[in-house]
């Protein structure tokens, strides 16, 4: 299947989505958002990185920052914090710098390296794109972490791009229906910057006189 661009989804929601489905829905679905300090401090972050402008060549490496990528069979597009290429003889040609090279996606987080996959999955989406787009095979990329200013390496295998894929079938079929999963309430909701729009907290029953005397006092 071949998507539209106005069918495409924003990469970055794959991590929204295996974080919390519901998440990924008031923001992509219901075009809700607030944000928090771990909000802010992320954006922040990816500010300071992205640069659609910045090529940088040192030695046998190129840095370029903010690469837009896309891709219509898996209906998504996006941009990458930082792509290296680094020269290699069994690489893409770059006709710009002469030779051939290896490409590896860099992606850019805050904090330090999560319990889930939702970082795992948008780097690997991203090197999906840029494998469909360059016509090559990304096996690893890296995520690196503010907190700890290391970077991870991630392999990046047929079982993740897989998963990938299931993932994004998912997001489209909701999307497409509209839907917005309910609240299931875990340890991860307090730290959500969406709590208050989503309650995954619903409050407790009132019995009857509370309910009367709430809305005696409305009078």
């Amino acid at each position: 299947m071949i998507y539209s661009e106005d069918e495409h989804l924003m990469i970055s929601g794959i991590q929204h989505f295996v974080f919390c489905r519901r998440q990924w829905a008031l923001i992509h679905i219901e075009q809700q958002w607030e944000e928090n300090l771990l909000t802010a401090d992320g954006r922040i972050i990816h500010e300071n990185v992205h640069d659609s402008g910045f090529h940088e060549k040192r030695k046998d490496i190129i840095y370029t920052r903010g690469m837009a990528v896309a891709s219509p069979t898996l209906g998504v597009s996006g941009e990458c914090d930082l792509v290296e290429f680094h020269k290699s003889d069994k690489g893409v040609p770059i006709f710009r710098y002469g030779g051939t090279f290896d490409v590896i996606p860099v992606e850019y987080k805050r904090g330090k390296a999560k319990e889930d996959e939702s970082d795992i999955m948008q780097l690997t989406v991203q090197a999906m794109c840029l494998e469909e787009m360059l016509c090559c095979d990304i096996p690893y990329g890296f995520l690196y972490y503010n907190e700890t200013h290391h970077r991870e390496k991630i392999i990046l295998d047929d079982v993740k791009k897989q998963k990938a894929v299931k993932i994004l079938h998912e997001m489209h079929d909701l999307r497409q229906k509209g839907y917005t999963p309910k609240a299931k309430r875990t340890k991860s909701c307090n730290a959500c910057s969406l709590k208050e729009i989503c309650l995954p907290a619903l409050e407790k029953s009132k019995n009857v006189a509370d309910y009367i005397s709430k809305y005696m006092e409305d009078f």
